[in-house]
């Protein structure tokens, strides 16, 4: 037909003016068959119709075995879960394992899953007190931890200690050693230094303050009277004992100790402040100089 053939005149004008690869029919089909295909124009982003021909995906789709595995795995997955959800709504926390509550607390956030995380730091602490006791560097270091569940982690563990063990520095009457022993193994659990307080009582012996002195070695601390009475003065404290812990578990009081509570003693008559004991706390027990033999000075 007429309109057929100036189409097809028109058509090749078009693509010898501006330059477009003529069509290579290997096929051998008529050209009547060829499919049209999207050709880039040139110089422009739209698309010219042409030929078409049959691409490969950018992203071939998944093998048969692969899709069922992962489906399998997420089943697993969510199965675990709701049976996880399940106890806990049926019979409570406790019906959780050890690793389940760790993995809860780290939860997500790592290139290890927080099941394998919870299975890997109870296999290198050996139990959840040992793990309770790691600081933060210790837990930066081990496989899956990331800042995120350190935090998470420690936390946690912080909010447990506070729940059973309340804070009462202020206002807890001091009658005799033993009231004070829940508070001072709370302070000086885990850790790997020697730490001294003082703690300042008011003429009712109660405790007004509780301040760190000195933080010191392995197996010593420096201790200058100054810094142990220079609160009691500004709080007009009537009294003050003072405790340090032994990183190495024993709590029998070194020669050293004796001595310094001997000096405290000395400079607490001057000042009017009476030092009431000493206390050295170890893993287990907490000794009271004051009860194990009070040193005297060198006057008397």
């Amino acid at each position: 037909m007429v309109h057929d053939d100036l189409s097809s005149e028109l058509g090749a004008a078009v693509v010898d003016c501006m330059g477009l690869p003529e069509p290579n029919n290997s096929s051998g089909l008529p050209p009547e068959q060829y499919q049209a295909q999207e050709i880039p124009l040139p110089g422009q982003d739209t698309e010219y119709l042409m030929f078409k021909s049959q691409e490969m995906p950018d992203n071939p789709p998944e093998a048969p075995d692969a899709r069922i595995a992962t489906h399998k795995r997420r089943s697993l997955a969510k199965t675990e879960a709701q049976d996880r959800r399940e106890r806990l709504e049926r019979y409570g926390p406790g019906a959780w394992t050890v690793a389940e509550l760790l993995a809860c607390v780290l939860g997500p956030g790592g290139s290890v899953t927080p099941g394998n995380a919870a299975e890997r730091l109870l296999g290198d602490a050996g139990d959840l007190g040992e793990l309770a006791t790691m600081t933060p560097a210790l837990l930066a270091h081990r496989s899956g931890m990331g800042p995120g569940r350190c935090e998470r982690l420690l936390a946690a563990f912080e909010l447990g200690l506070r729940a059973h063990e309340p804070q009462v520095r202020q206002g807890l009457i001091v009658r005799r050693p033993e009231d004070l022993h829940p508070l001072l193994r709370k302070e000086f659990r885990g850790l790997d230094r020697e730490r001294f307080l003082a703690l300042y009582l008011d003429s009712r012996h109660r405790v007004q303050s509780m301040e760190t002195v000195s933080i010191g070695s392995l197996n010593a601390s420096l201790v200058h009277p100054r810094e142990v009475f220079k609160p009691a003065v500004a709080l007009s404290a009537a009294a003050v004992i003072v405790a340090h812990n032994h990183p190495s578990g024993n709590a029998r009081p070194s020669g050293d100790d004796l001595d310094l509570t001997a000096r405290l003693d000395r400079c607490g008559e001057l000042l009017g402040v009476a030092l009431l004991d000493h206390l050295v706390v170890g893993d287990t027990e907490v000794t009271s100089i004051r009860e194990y033999g009070w040193p005297t000075g060198p006057d008397t």
